[in-house]
């Protein structure tokens, strides 16, 4: 079983304010991305892979104006349905509040994480998803819980597998680059014990309250991101 980072989530209240929140933070513009049916999200995305962090990018989503997921009886990803982590977000402006691992058999990853001895996870279901993009035809595999929660604050990454094409093959270089990922949390050796389950590596991990925190160079020199708990 093996796992890397795939990619940082940044949520926003609008996908305009995060793409400003983007320039005015990282001092890039982010690039284009896509829109969601069947989670009513849509996003832009932008390159953040260094030699520790390979095929890593940065997403930044906002639920789409008017827009209600296709699939019935499932609270969007990510949290992005919560009151209270919709309520920071209009508070504090956009956040980092995620990851997401890549791996190469999603169902064994799931698998592992509900039978792991200290584990016992449940990460929800498995749905495939896709979109069209100007380099091909993106389709992945993600897990996606019923009640949308992202688990351990955040810390605990979403899985996802992708088909023949990833987004970062069309990506042109962004300035950034990811340098570090940690987590802490009060319950920091089970969140441990499931990160070791799906073979989860380049994520630190120490006792504390609930934080997410990725360290980056930026054209703006290194900038430090933090989820504080949401």
């Amino acid at each position: 079983m093996s796992a890397q980072l795939d990619h940082l989530v940044i949520a926003a209240a609008s996908l305009a304010e995060g793409a400003a929140w983007c320039e005015a933070t990282l001092g890039v513009v982010p690039g284009p991305g896509g829109a969601h049916p069947l989670m009513g999200t849509h996003n832009r995305l932008l390159g953040i892979a260094s030699e520790a962090y390979p095929r890593s990018y940065l997403e930044i989503i906002a639920i789409e104006p008017g827009r209600k997921p296709s699939r019935r009886k499932t609270r969007r990803w990510f949290d992005l349905d919560d009151a209270a982590l919709r309520a920071g977000l209009a508070q504090h402006g956009p956040r980092l509040i995620h990851v997401v691992a890549r791996v190469p058999d999603a169902s064994s990853a799931m698998r592992a994480l509900a039978h792991e001895e200290h584990a016992h996870i449940d990460r929800g279901r498995l749905l495939e998803a896709a979109r069209d993009t100007p380099a091909g035809r993106l389709e992945w595999q993600i897990t996606v819980r019923d009640d949308g929660q992202r688990l351990f604050y955040g810390a605990l990454p979403t899985l996802i597998q992708w088909g023949p094409v990833h987004p970062v093959d069309s990506m042109p270089a962004s300035g950034l680059a990811l340098r570090a990922l940690r987590a802490t949390h009060p319950r920091a050796e089970a969140l441990s014990a499931a990160l070791a389950a799906i073979g989860m590596t380049g994520m630190a991990v120490a006792t504390g309250a609930p934080n997410l925190v990725a360290e980056l160079d930026t054209p703006r020199g290194p900038v430090t991101l933090e989820s504080q708990g949401l």
